[in-house]
């Protein structure tokens, strides 16, 4: 609903309407579409709660929230590789079944630290959480995790505002 929004302050009332959770429809009848969609692409439409992660680097502290995501990435630390990858899934209704076939998601992580050969894969949705979940298994401290996550924020993939201190 807030992408709709801000689509009709920059382009015009009542020209977009969220139709579900993950789809903005537009209406650029009788628009100049090439104006309309530059205008569109550029927009910035802020979350409900900001998603941040600060990082205290004197004392190897991390504190994160609950709505922190991370995109698709491979790292390599040292002895350490982290991967995080999406494929999208397909569900199609059976036959003579009424819906409509949709893409979903399906996320991974492996994390593999080469001393042990340890491979740690985390199925479904994401988070930041499950990462540094699964790195603590591993036994990553706190100083190599500062790095991981600061690799992954320049990468791009890291959904949200890194705060060092």
């Amino acid at each position: 609903m807030r992408i709709a929004e801000a689509i009709d302050r920059s382009v015009g009332p009542g020209i977009a309407h969220a139709t579900d959770p993950r789809t903005v429809a537009v209406d650029l009848t009788g628009r100049n579409v090439i104006d309309a969609l530059n205008r569109i692409e550029d927009l910035r439409v802020v979350p409900d709660n900001a998603a941040v992660v600060v990082i205290d680097e004197a004392s190897g502290t991390i504190v994160m929230g609950a709505n922190v995501r991370v995109s698709t990435v491979a790292i390599a630390q040292g002895n350490l590789t982290v991967k995080v990858t999406e494929t999208p899934m397909v569900s199609q209704p059976g036959p003579f079944a009424t819906g409509t076939t949709t893409t979903a998601p399906r996320t991974s992580i492996q994390v593999n630290a080469s001393q042990d050969k340890r491979l740690g894969i985390l199925q479904g949705n994401v988070t930041l959480g499950d990462l540094v979940s699964g790195l603590n298994a591993l036994g990553i401290g706190p100083r190599d995790m500062i790095t991981i996550l600061q690799a992954i924020k320049a990468a791009g993939a890291l959904q949200a505002d890194l705060k060092v201190r």
